[in-house]
């Protein structure tokens, strides 16, 4: 029995095989290499042609195009090495010194007192009451 399932199932996949290789073959009988080689060049040309068309639409004009680049660069350095002498030269701003001063003229710290906020009439009143009720 396992050998007629076995042989059943080679069957199969042999007639799979066969209906694919046909359709392969259809298809490629429908498509030509010659065909092929012939989109893919036409695909480059197009790609050729939009770079050449970028690279017009991105070339400096009017007065943008009479800038150098080199000579915008040099000119850049030179001020920013003026900018930097100048900063060179001007005195430098020292701190102010910092003054003494004595302990006892110095902030304290608040104490646990000074920063509990007080008690509402309403707190005190239960603070009242809890004092009795612990008579």
């Amino acid at each position: 029995m396992i050998m007629l399932e076995g042989a059943k199932a080679t069957t199969e996949t042999v007639a799979a095989l066969r209906t694919g290789a046909s359709a392969m073959k259809a298809m490629q009988k429908a498509t030509n290499i010659d065909d092929v080689d012939k989109t893919m060049d036409e695909i480059n040309e197009q790609t050729e042609n939009m770079k050449q068309i970028q690279e017009a639409l991105a070339a400096p004009i009017g007065a943008a195009a009479d800038f150098d680049e080199d000579e915008l660069e040099a000119e850049l350095e030179e001020l920013e090495g003026a900018e930097l002498e100048e900063q060179l030269l001007q005195p430098a701003v020292t701190a102010p010194a910092a003054q003494y001063t004595p302990a006892s003229q110095q902030p304290t710290r608040p104490t646990a007192q000074q920063t509990r906020p007080r008690n509402t009439a309403e707190e005190d009143e239960l603070a009242a009451l809890q004092a009795e009720m612990a008579l």
